[in-house]
């Protein structure tokens, strides 16, 4: 189990996966979800997953333990891409199609 996350630090983790987002996002041709709340609830999930498992896995899925399926479901996950086309955002709602 890992140690509680304090707040700023907690802050300063959602800070920099906020600003990698973006980055990706705009490199993609994607932008990110317009409900800043959607966007808030998933920086923060993918910062306690970061915390507790190493990585900053999506929060929409489960971790399951095994490292070459859990890979799949690091931010931007495998999945994404092919989530955008086909339903005009990805799974969780963080990445959507550009404008």
């Amino acid at each position: 189990m890992t140690e509680p996350v304090d707040e700023k630090t907690l802050e300063a983790a959602k800070a920099r996966l906020l600003k990698g987002s973006e980055k990706y996002a705009q490199k993609a041709g994607y932008r990110l979800n317009a409900d800043s709340e959607v966007v808030g609830t998933i920086i923060t999930g993918l910062a306690k997953n970061k915390f507790k498992y190493g990585r900053a896995y999506c929060p929409c899925f489960f971790v399951s333990g095994d490292p070459e399926e859990d890979k799949k479901l690091i931010c931007p996950c495998e999945y994404h891409c092919e989530d955008i086309e086909k339903h005009g955002k990805c799974h969780c709602g963080l990445f959507v199609k550009g404008v």
